[in-house]
C-alpha cells in the first residue's frame, strides 16, 4: 500500500474526529493537509476533491486503494514542507481513538497459538475456529475497558490483528497479504464463564468495550514477514503472556484465504488472529482482571495497546 509506510491514527481534538499518520510525536492531520495542498494549487473543487480521496473517517480512506495512500503520501510531505502547525498537532494535544471504528466485520480466530490450545486442554484444529465481535466492542487506546458488572471473570487476550485493505474473495495464500492494509494491536477482553456457558462463545466475546484496538495501523510495507513478531501482555507490570507470531497455527495467508472462500472481505474489516497461552483462566489459581489494572499489550514492530479496568456500576 503505497512506497512509504505509515502509522495512521483515528484521532480527536475540538471533538472534531479524522485521520493522520502518527510521527515521531506528532500527528500529521490527513484530510487538512490534502485540502490546504489542493487550495494552494488553485483548485477550484478542492472540498469535493479532498472529501472523495482523503475522507475523515479509516474506512473511506481505505475503500479509497492506491490513489488515497499515493495522496496520503504527498499530503504528509506538504505539512512537514510547510511546518503549519493547524496541520502537524502535537500528540499530548489529540485523543487517539481505535484506528478502525465502525467496521463491517471483526472476525476473530480462536485457538490459533499451539501453546494456547494446550493450556486449555483442547486439540489442534484442523480449520480455523471463528468467532465474531461487533462495532459495539471497539474502544481505543486511551479508553478504559468497561468491567461490567454482569461477571467476576473477566480475562485478557492479546491478538496480533490485521485490517483488509480491498475487497477480498476467493483470495490465494500467494496472493492473500496484497490485501491487508496494515497491523494493528487488539484485546480480546472475555466474560470467562459467559463465555463457557453455551457451545457458542460470542456472549462472552461480544460485550459493549470488549475489543481495544490501536494505538494505529501500522501499513503493511511497513512489516514484511507478519510471521515473525514478538507479542507480549503485563497486567500491573507483570507478564503473562509472551510468544511469537511465529507460532500461529493458521498464517495471516491462509486466514486470508480461508475467511475469503466464505465471505467476501471488505475495507476495514479487522481478524484478530488469536492469543498465546498465558491466560488467567488457565492458571493455577485462576487469575482474572480487577478493577483499576493496567492491561498492556506489546507487539513487535507495532507498538503498545495500555488500557486501565474500569469497574461499571450499576
Amino acid at each position: 500500500m503505497g512506497e512509504d509506510s505509515m502509522k495512521l491514527v483515528t484521532f480527536t481534538i475540538d471533538e472534531d474526529t479524522s485521520i493522520g499518520v502518527y510521527q515521531e510525536g506528532k500527528i500529521i492531520d490527513l484530510h487538512a493537509s490534502f485540502l490546504k495542498q489542493l487550495m494552494t494549487a488553485g483548485e477550484a473543487r478542492a472540498q469535493e476533491i479532498a472529501n472523495a480521496h482523503i475522507p475523515r473517517d479509516m474506512i473511506g480512506f481505505l475503500e479509497g486503494g492506491e490513489k488515497s495512500f499515493a495522496y496520503a503520501q504527498k499530503a504528509v510531505d506538504f505539512a512537514l514542507q510547510t511546518d503549519d502547525s493547524s496541520l502537524i498537532l502535537d500528540r499530548e494535544d489529540v485523543r487517539l481513538e481505535a484506528p478502525i471504528q465502525r467496521p463491517q466485520k471483526i472476525i476473530c480466530v480462536g485457538q490459533n497459538y499451539r501453546e494456547h490450545i494446550l493450556e486449555m486442554g483442547r486439540e489442534l484444529p484442523e480449520y480455523p475456529v471463528l468467532f465474531a465481535k461487533f462495532a459495539n466492542a471497539i474502544i481505543g487506546p486511551e479508553d478504559n475497558i468497561p468491567f461490567h458488572p454482569i461477571s467476576e471473570q473477566l480475562d485478557y487476550e492479546a491478538e496480533f490483528a490485521f485490517v483488509i485493505g480491498k475487497r477480498a474473495k476467493n483470495v490465494s495464500e500467494e496472493d492473500a497479504l496484497d490485501y491487508v492494509a496494515g497491523y494493528t494491536i487488539g484485546n480480546d477482553v472475555t466474560y470467562r464463564d459467559i463465555q463457557r456457558r453455551t457451545p457458542q462463545w460470542l456472549q462472552g466475546k461480544s460485550v459493549d468495550g470488549s475489543a481495544p484496538l490501536g494505538p494505529w495501523l501500522v501499513t503493511s510495507d511497513e512489516i514484511a514477514d507478519p510471521s515473525r513478531l514478538d507479542i507480549s501482555l503485563f497486567v500491573n507490570g507483570e507478564r503473562r503472556q509472551k510468544s511469537n507470531t511465529e507460532n500461529l497455527v493458521f498464517t495471516i495467508p491462509k486466514l486470508v484465504a480461508f475467511i475469503s472462500e466464505m465471505m467476501t472481505l471488505e475495507p476495514g474489516d479487522i481478524i484478530m488472529t488469536g492469543t498465546p497461552a498465558g491466560v488467567g483462566f488457565a492458571m493455577e489459581p485462576q487469575r482474572f482482571l480487577k478493577d483499576g489494572d493496567i492491561v498492556r499489550i506489546e507487539i513487535e514492530k507495532i507498538g503498545v495497546l495500555e488500557n486501565k479496568i474500569e469497574k461499571v456500576r450499576r
